[in-house]
């Protein structure tokens, strides 16, 4: 099973995504992830990223796909999750060629829709584990009160320089331009299923396991 998640920045993507991977063993696929695994890879495709990023660019889809591909030909798991990928129309009719080319396909495409608002007030009171990445929230999900992750045992929190209201609006605007037609896009091929992405993290795991049966 291949599928998409959908969503503006703190949607909880990533959140739902490791969910997936540790009870259905699939493998999350993030952008972000395969460009930093890349670049200290030493690798042709490695060296590559590296270059690019060292200089200040940014990578290209030819890239990315590239690294995409390697991903699905050397990875064994029941599926991929796409996380931040596609983020564009051009680059979803890449990755549709792509899996065609690799005899697969994509069985859904989940869309996480938030309000607005509350979306900014749920991310302004983010931090994260600098160790494995564990997402907490100063009202939903506050950190351990020994200062200790309870998924590690690390006391390394973390807040992005960019949680904040200003950062966030921009980056949300950046994505009603670029993204968000993906969502007509993928309604058109029927392959489109929402869910609430604001609701408490099991109320929303499980409308997604609704929707991936």
């Amino acid at each position: 099973m291949n599928i998409i998640l959908l969503g503006p920045p703190g949607a909880g993507k990533g959140t739902q995504a490791r969910i997936l991977e540790d009870e259905r063993g699939m493998v999350q696929l993030s952008t972000g992830d395969m460009l930093r695994e890349a670049r200290t890879s030493g690798t042709e495709m490695g060296q590559k990223v590296a270059a690019i990023m060292d200089a200040g660019q940014l990578v290209t889809d030819e890239i990315v796909i590239g690294l995409i591909e390697e991903k699905l030909q050397s990875t064994e798991g029941n599926g991929f999750i796409f996380d931040g990928f596609p983020r564009t129309l051009p680059q979803a009719d890449a990755l549709g060629e792509l899996l065609k080319a690799n005899g697969q396909g994509l069985n859904a495409v989940v869309a996480m829709q938030v309000d607005d608002e509350a979306l900014v007030a749920r991310i302004t009171a983010r931090s994260t584990c600098g160790n494995c990445g564990e997402v907490y929230n100063d009202q939903t999900k506050p950190q351990p009160a020994n200062g200790k992750c309870s998924n590690c045992g690390a006391s390394d929190f973390r807040r992005r320089a960019d949680d904040n209201e200003e950062s966030l609006k921009t980056r949300l605007m950046e994505y009603y331009k670029k993204t968000s037609p993906l969502l007509g896009y993928y309604y058109a091929k029927g392959d489109l299923r929402t869910v609430d992405g604001l609701g408490e993290i099991d109320a929303v795991k499980a409308e997604i396991s609704g929707v991936l049966g």
